[in-house]
């Protein structure tokens, strides 16, 4: 790997699928090398996939093959920036449909137990408006929704 820091993401032997499914899902993500294992380990076998490089958005990531000792947790999630209500869609679909679940303001899960943030930029400007009382507005709206909807948003910050 190039990069100095890398994301390395604990899987239970899926690593391979969760990385082709975020290098198929997200703009600007990719499948690298798949390293398979030089010997047995205690959850898996000589020739097993034990790590895979990706990126997701640019960001270097390593999937590894540990086992089922160390789930994902809502600890670490990836943040997403949406520009608008269809991509918003796109990606929560994406995750939400492809055996993952919904969760509140704007989180899922995928089906490997990884939490994502599904933000619209245009939440993050109405939950941070200097005008307080639009700011709270927007934010009561948003505790009310799992995925983000724009026009709900911005017409509780607008009163």
């Amino acid at each position: 790997m190039v990069s100095k820091n890398t994301v390395c993401l604990w899987y239970d032997g899926t690593a391979l699928d969760a990385a082709t499914f975020y290098a198929e899902t997200f703009p600007d993500s990719a499948v690298g090398a798949v390293h398979r294992a030089p010997g047995d380990y205690p959850d898996g076998k000589q020739g097993d996939v034990l790590m895979v490089e990706f990126t997701i958005m640019g960001i270097p990531c390593l999937g590894l093959n540990g086992g089922p000792a160390f789930p994902h947790t809502e600890a670490f999630s990836f943040q997403v920036a949406t520009d608008d209500q269809a991509e918003t869609d796109r990606l929560w679909n994406a995750i939400v449909d492809n055996g993952g679940q919904a969760s509140a303001c704007g989180w899922c899960k995928d089906k490997w137990g990884l939490s994502w943030q599904i933000t619209p930029r245009a939440l993050i400007d109405a939950v941070t408006d200097p005008d307080g009382a639009a700011a709270k507005r927007a934010f009561d709206a948003m505790m009310g929704m799992t995925r983000i909807d724009i026009a709900a948003i911005e017409a509780a910050r607008r009163g």
